[in-house]
């Protein structure tokens, strides 16, 4: 796990048990060393941020699924619809920005510098601006 995902556990932890003052402490250093990952957001077990953080932003409404990788200078944001929602296994590279209340399935991998403002189905590749499917991974059943 990198530093940068050891201190959002840490403030996130404290956020849930209600000791937001030092959780905000945390989210000062965090906004520091690189990027702004809230505390609020919701970041499932063994997502991984690449770089420290550097230039990740994050809206605090975001959901984010397990084991996701996320490149430096991503931004996901929100607007006065909703937040992201991101399943599990989601590759965001370097530059990407997902706007607003769009869910991205599980094994998706989103290309650098894609701007996606519309869902994505799980098991694809998304690239471009707006983002859209170019591949789709399925897995390959043996009929044994």
């Amino acid at each position: 796990m990198s530093g940068i995902m050891r201190l959002y556990r840490a403030e996130r932890w404290l956020y849930l048990h209600k000791l937001t003052p030092l959780a905000m402490i945390i989210k000062i250093s965090i906004r520091c060393v690189g990027g702004v990952i809230p505390y609020q957001a919701d970041i499932g077990k063994g997502t991984f941020i690449t770089y420290h953080g550097l230039g990740v932003v994050i809206n605090k409404r975001a959901l984010i699924g397990e084991n996701c990788r996320i490149r430096q200078h991503v931004t996901i944001a929100a607007n006065d619809e909703g937040a992201p929602v991101i399943g599990n296994n989601v590759q965001i590279g370097a530059g990407a920005v997902l706007i607003g209340k769009i869910v991205i399935g599980d094994n998706v991998k989103i290309g650098a510098n894609a701007v996606v403002l519309h869902d994505l189905p799980s098991n694809c590749t998304a690239v471009g601006m707006p983002a859209k499917p170019v591949k789709f991974n399925y897995a390959v059943e043996s009929s044994e």
